[in-house]
């Protein structure tokens, strides 16, 4: 999700990225879509995904900024 909030990406960008299986990926972006948190777009054959709308852009970019501060202050044995 980090990615496809940030630009549209095929399946092929994405593994590489990520260094996952193929059908991993694709598995993976077939559920985002259908809970409607991310959008496809095709180019020709390829298929370009990306996060559907700000809100769910916004809301992934808040995740990821709470995530890294929590993670941290969990590794020392100190509360979140």
């Amino acid at each position: 999700m980090a990615l496809v909030s940030e630009g549209e990406y095929d399946v092929t960008a994405l593994v590489e990225a990520v260094g996952t299986a193929r059908p991993a990926v694709s598995q993976h972006l077939g559920k985002l879509r259908l809970a409607g948190l991310v959008s496809v777009r095709r180019e020709g054959r390829r298929a370009l995904y990306r996060a559907r709308g700000g809100h769910v852009r916004r809301l992934v970019i808040e995740v990821l900024h709470a995530a890294s501060h929590r993670v941290p202050a969990e590794a020392d044995g100190s509360p979140p």
